[in-house]
């Protein structure tokens, strides 16, 4: 029932994972939708409340769970914490302490001190959550492959997000400029390039936790091409390319 719960959760918060984890195999969804209902609890918690503090409180709650997690002793029970429990190692229960503390960024509208906070931004969440995902299915190796993969998909996450966050006061670009911002598109592809490259050193049970990624390269070329389209909102793809384009990852294993 947990699991159920946890699966309802992301179908309802995070479609687009849903898909992804629907097309993995039904061992590996056991593993990831714990995990991915975390990350939607943890995401959406800065923006139910108006008060930095209480934001800040329900932020807290999580770490505290974390902690319990990581301590091995008894863990509070909760709907997405017990399901997760029984998954993390303290070293994964530390990594996701990394993600929530990293949300602390939503609350507030202080803009990114510069290019290095952006990108420790983005490796403490998009690749945090892709690397325990890859672990919780069994990948022992090939963490930094997997991790400049994450970091063009939290990239083209982050891309598609821009209008959102701004319309919420939020400054989420170091640099807005076109050329910017096709600047930061063409690193992210470069990135997933450099994964590619190497991805014999991935273990194929990590292969699932990449599929969540199988739009980022075509949202990615399509803001290096014509940054404009950030702004407006147009990076998506069609929905017939969308669920195309799963299918054949899904299928191939290819990512």
């Amino acid at each position: 029932m947990s699991i159920q719960a946890c699966a309802e959760l992301v179908q309802r918060g995070d479609p687009d994972r849903f898909l992804a984890t629907m097309a993995a195999p039904v061992a590996a969804r056991a593993r990831l939708f714990p995990l991915y209902a975390f990350n939607l609890e943890v995401a959406r918690a800065p923006w139910l409340t108006q008060e930095a503090m209480i934001a800040e409180m329900r932020l807290q709650w999580w770490r505290d769970a974390l902690e319990e997690i990581g301590q091995g002793g008894p863990v509070r029970r909760h709907e997405v914490v017990t399901p997760l429990a029984d998954l993390l190692e303290p070293q994964d229960a530390a990594r996701l302490d990394a993600l929530v503390e990293a949300r602390r960024w939503d609350i507030y509208r202080d803009p990114f001190d510069d290019r290095a906070a952006f990108e420790a931004h983005i490796e403490a969440t998009a690749e945090h959550l892709m690397w325990t995902a890859a672990r919780l299915l069994g990948a022992d190796r090939g963490e930094a492959v997997l991790r400049d993969f994450a970091h063009a998909v939290g990239v083209a996450n982050w891309l598609q997000a821009i209008p959102e966050l701004e319309a919420r006061g939020r400054v989420p670009l170091v640099d807005g400029r076109p050329e910017a911002v096709a600047a930061l598109a063409q690193d992210a592809l470069g990135r997933l390039r450099r994964a590619r490259a190497k991805r014999a050193e991935l273990p194929r049970a990590a292969v699932p936790a990449l599929l969540a990624g199988w739009q980022a390269e075509g949202v990615l070329r399509r803001a290096a091409a014509a940054p404009a389209r950030v702004a407006e909102g147009r990076l998506a793809p069609s929905e017939f390319s969308r669920r195309g384009g799963l299918l054949w990852k899904s299928f191939t294993g290819r990512w």
